[in-house]
């Protein structure tokens, strides 16, 4: 009997710790970048603007969370917003949709988050839904690029800049296996 609740402790401390140690392996890396929706006089106006590459620094990021790029199981884009920078009285009412896609060298773009109703009292930020894809390939690549496809149902007077905020969840392996 006391073998068999040793065994059961054991058991059972092993799972837990295994736990513990997974969320060692587990953090989140934060990007941000900026575009700018021109003005414009025609509602249903079609955007479909990219950012400059952006630098995926994950090298560094892994190594600061004691992994490397050959441990990493998965990356998902846990959280992305929209901040209106300027103009400071912008709001994003202007917007019907949005939909936001990365790409990288070799790979096809996909679908990261959207929104499928911008909602037309919305204000200066606004929170997209994921897609809950892996996007290992995309960020363990030197850099990536995001594109924003929407569509207008205003006319804006002024050029929105628009900074866009994304946290990825990473997924690496324990000591390697």
């Amino acid at each position: 009997m006391k073998y068999t609740i040793l065994l059961l402790s054991a058991l059972l401390l092993t799972i837990f710790s295994c736990d513990e140690l997974d969320k060692l392996t587990q953090f989140n890396m934060k990007y941000s970048e900026s575009i700018t929706v021109p003005s414009s006089t025609v509602i249903d106006f079609p955007i479909n603007l990219s950012t400059p590459s952006i630098e995926s620094n994950t090298e560094s990021t892994f190594a600061g969370n004691n992994t490397n790029k050959n441990l990493v199981e998965k990356i998902r884009l846990d959280e992305m917003t929209l901040t209106i920078q300027s103009p400071t009285s912008g709001d994003f009412g202007f917007l019907e949709s949005v939909q936001l896609f990365i790409n990288a060298d070799g790979l096809d773009e996909i679908e990261i988050a959207y929104l499928e109703e911008v909602p037309a009292d919305a204000s200066n930020t606004i929170s997209l839904e994921t897609t809950g894809v892996n996007l290992k390939d995309y960020l363990l690549k030197d850099s990536f690029q995001l594109r924003m496809k929407s569509s207008t149902d205003e006319t804006i007077e002024s050029d929105h800049e628009i900074q866009i905020n994304s946290t990825f969840f990473v997924d690496a392996k324990i000591l390697g296996q």
